[in-house]
C-alpha cells in the first residue's frame, strides 16, 4: 500500500498506544530497517504516538536528572523567578505555575517548568556556539540556575535524548518512502529543546479548566518523553473524541509527533492532541525533549505527501518562526 493510500485508510479511532522495540535501530541491514520503519509508519499515521523500548538512555542518567529537577523545583519561587522565561527572547528559563496556557479554552496549566536547548557539556554555562548562529527568531543562549549539578545532569540527559532522536530520523524518512538521509541536512544543528516539568498535586475542588497541561499539540517534529513511573497523567485524544490513557510503562519512553512533521507531511503523520492531569495526590515529574528541524528550514510539504486529491494544507514558514509563534501564544495569555 502506498503512503497516501495508507493515510487515506488510517485507523485513527485507536484505543491503545503501540509499543516499538528499538533494539535493532542501528542494524545496517536494510530489511531490518524497513520492517522497523513499517511499524513506525503505522503508528505515525494511525495514532501519532508510540512507546519505545531499548532506547539506550540509561537509568543512571534519568535518575540523576530527576534528582536535580526535584532539588531545583524545591527552590524558593523568588529565586526561580530570577530566570523567568519571559525575560529571554526565546522563552528559555523558568515558567511558573499557571504562567502557560496550552489550551485556549483553559485557565492556565498546573505545572512549573524549566527550558533549555543545545549546549556542549564542556562549554562554559550559557555559551552560544557557532551552530546557534542560524536560529533566527529562536536565537539566544541558555540560562542556568545556581543549583549544584543541575546543568551537568540535565545536559547529560539532553545529549542522550538527542542521540536517540538522530537515530529515529532515518526511520521516519523510510516510513515516508524517502532516502534514509533525507533529514540529515535539515537537522544539523540540533534544534531540540528540553522542558523539565513539575506537576504539583491538585487537591480540593478541581476546576476542569486548570489541569497539569491543557489539551494541545506539540510544536516540533517529535517529542521524546520520559514520565515518572506509577503516576497516570498523560492522555491522548483519538478522532472519536475519546481520551486514551498513556501510562508510564517501565523501561519505555513515549514518542509523539508534533506540528512540524504534520506540516512537512501534509497531515499524513498525525500531530495528536494530548493533555496531562495529575490527580494522583503526589508530585509528578516529566522530561519532554522537543526535537525539531533546524530553525532556518522551510516547512514545505514533502512531495510524497502531496497529490491532486491531497493538495498542500499549510502556509510555508520557517521552523523557527513557527515555534516562536506557538511559544508566544502559550506564554502570552
Amino acid at each position: 500500500m502506498s503512503l497516501l493510500e495508507a493515510a487515506k485508510n488510517a485507523n485513527t479511532a485507536f484505543s491503545e498506544i503501540p509499543i516499538i522495540d528499538l533494539k535493532e535501530i542501528t542494524d545496517p541491514d536494510p530489511v531490518v530497517q524497513q520492517a522497523l520503519a513499517k511499524q513506525i509508519r503505522d503508528a505515525c499515521i494511525d495514532v501519532g504516538f508510540f512507546y519505545v523500548t531499548n532506547h539506550n538512555i540509561s537509568e543512571a542518567i534519568i535518575e540523576s536528572a530527576l534528582e536535580s529537577m526535584k532539588t531545583y523545583f524545591a527552590s524558593p519561587l523568588e529565586v526561580k523567578m530570577e530566570l523567568d522565561n519571559k525575560k529571554t527572547p526565546n522563552f528559555k528559563g523558568y515558567n511558573a505555575i499557571l504562567s502557560s496556557n496550552n489550551d485556549p479554552t483553559g485557565a492556565g496549566d498546573m505545572h512549573e517548568g524549566f527550558e533549555f536547548g543545545w549546549e556542549a557539556l564542556g562549554d562554559s554555562p550559557g555559551t552560544l556556539d557557532a551552530r546557534r548562529m542560524k536560529d533566527g527568531s529562536m536565537a539566544g543562549a541558555n540560562v542556568w540556575p545556581d543549583v549544584p549539578g543541575f546543568r551537568v545532569s540535565l545536559l547529560r540527559y539532553y545529549h542522550a535524548a538527542v542521540a536517540l532522536g538522530k537515530n529515529l530520523f532515518p526511520l521516519f524518512a523510510r516510513a515516508l518512502d524517502l532516502a534514509p538521509d533525507f533529514f540529515d541536512d535539515k537537522t544539523q544543528n540540533s534544534a531540540a529543546l528540553v522542558r523539565v516539568l513539575h506537576y504539583p498535586p491538585q487537591t480540593g475542588p478541581i476546576d476542569e479548566r486548570v489541569i497539569g497541561i491543557g489539551a494541545h499539540t506539540d510544536f516540533e517534529c517529535f517529542t521524546i518523553l520520559w514520565q515518572q513511573p506509577d503516576i497516570q497523567a498523560l492522555q491522548v485524544c483519538n478522532t472519536s473524541g475519546e481520551w486514551i490513557d498513556a501510562p508510564s510503562i517501565p523501561g519505555t519512553l513515549v514518542i509523539n509527533l508534533g506540528d512540524q512533521f504534520a506540516r512537512w507531511t501534509n497531515d499524513v503523520f498525525k500531530s495528536t492532541v494530548h493533555r496531562a492531569a495529575n490527580r494522583s495526590g503526589a508530585r509528578r515529574y516529566s522530561i519532554p525533549l522537543f526535537f525539531g528541524t533546524d530553525y532556518d528550514v522551510l516547512l514545505e510539504p514533502i512531495p510524497s505527501c502531496v497529490s491532486a486529491e491531497r493538495p498542500p494544507r499549510y502556509e510555508v514558514v520557517t521552523a523557527g518562526d513557527y515555534v516562536k509563534m506557538r511559544l508566544q501564544a502559550t506564554y502570552g495569555h
